[in-house]
């Protein structure tokens, strides 16, 4: 590892120097080695730039954990990544908060054309995790170079990650403390295999622990990673909020799910929606059509997937669009009984099967004329 990469990850080290600061330093001395051999009274010169944080620059104090923190990048194969660097992220270079280094375990995805997070409440029920992997489902199966980033935490954002690890997609975890541990530890298998297909990423050390202000400064990598932010299913409060907000703030996409008024955990979509912060979606079509990802380009018409076989509730749903001629979800749920969630689901698995046609308005109609 050169000197100035060494350097940068001491500088960020340093208590009470935060990424902005960080950033303003190396761009008024021209290097993080320069920060630390320039003058006192040169640095002061610097706006913003008071006798505290000159206080904090000392290269002898910090350089012992910096040169930990590298043996353990170089022992687990960990790439440190300078925000002056090609492979570190455009979108998140142009946040002005994005880390100083960003390491990452895995593959560097980070770069691809598509890229959503996925946020959500931990307390997600069944719909909202139905509604999640179908999204992302959808998503996936029409534009295979998709990343979904999200955060590893129960609920809606495991559940983005293993759909999309189900489909083959790459799918990133954003830490909240350096990548000597996995929290939460039950999560542990799925993290092990998003770094085969995918990367764990974090611009924390060894040093951080999982702690509460983490999580905070954590969300800003998952808003400004992405071209936008999905959430699906909040509370009044939380981390999925505060990742909505940060993602507006960079000028990126807010989308969420709605649900009923009288859902604790719809809230915070609901909240979105109304107060025009968020565009409601309620499938992977919608997703594409905010984003102007044209399906048709990704995704062509191919001869429709009849030989697959169809189980009693996909019957009925095809043979009550066929006698509607046409037919929204939320209506061939009430009129066939079968649970939204799982109408959804099901309806979006025909039509990438090829016996559904999605229509303007979210309307189904049948492909193909059943016997």
């Amino acid at each position: 590892m050169d000197n100035e990469k060494i350097n940068q990850i001491a500088l960020t080290m340093l208590p009470e120097i935060g990424a902005i600061t960080a950033k303003k330093l190396i761009a008024y001395t021209g290097s993080a080695s320069a920060v630390f051999s320039e003058r006192a009274s040169s640095l002061l010169k610097i706006p913003g730039i008071g006798p505290q944080i000159i206080s904090r620059i000392n290269l002898s104090e910090i350089m012992p954990e910096a040169e930990k923190e590298i043996a353990f990048i170089e022992r687990h194969h960990i790439e440190a990544i300078s925000f002056l660097e090609k492979a570190y992220p455009e979108r998140l270079r142009n946040c002005e908060d994005g880390p100083v280094i960003l390491y990452l375990k895995g593959i560097n995805c980070l770069s691809s054309s598509r890229i959503l997070s996925v946020v959500g409440t931990r307390n997600a029920t069944a719909e909202g995790r139905d509604l999640c992997k179908t999204i992302v489902t959808s998503l996936a199966l029409r534009f295979p170079e998709l990343v979904i980033v999200s955060g590893l935490a129960y609920g809606i954002d495991i559940t983005a990650h293993r759909s999309a690890l189900e489909q083959g997609i790459n799918t990133v975890a954003v830490m909240a403390h350096g990548l000597h541990t996995i929290y939460p530890s039950a999560h542990r298998e799925t993290a092990i295999k998003i770094t085969g297909q995918g990367a764990l990423v974090t611009d924390f050390t060894t040093r951080n622990k999982p702690e509460r202000n983490n999580f905070l400064r954590r969300n800003r990598i998952i808003a400004g990673l992405a071209d936008a932010t999905l959430v699906i299913e909040s509370g009044e409060k939380g981390g999925a909020l505060i990742t909505a907000e940060l993602a507006s703030s960079y000028s990126r996409e807010i989308m969420a799910v709605p649900g009923r008024v009288s859902d604790i955990y719809s809230k915070g979509c609901n909240m979105l929606i109304k107060k025009s912060i968020a565009a409601l979606v309620e499938d992977g079509v919608d997703v594409a059509e905010i984003l102007n990802w044209d399906c048709r380009e990704v995704c062509p018409v191919t001869v429709p997937l009849l030989n697959t076989p169809l189980n009693d509730e996909e019957e009925k749903i095809l043979r009550f669009i066929q006698s509607e001629h046409e037919a929204s979800t939320e209506f061939t749920s009430i009129r066939t009984g079968i649970p939204i969630h799982k109408c959804i689901s099901l309806m979006v698995s025909m039509e990438l099967r090829g016996w559904l046609l999605i229509l303007p308005g979210n309307l189904y109609r049948l492909r193909v004329k059943l016997p």
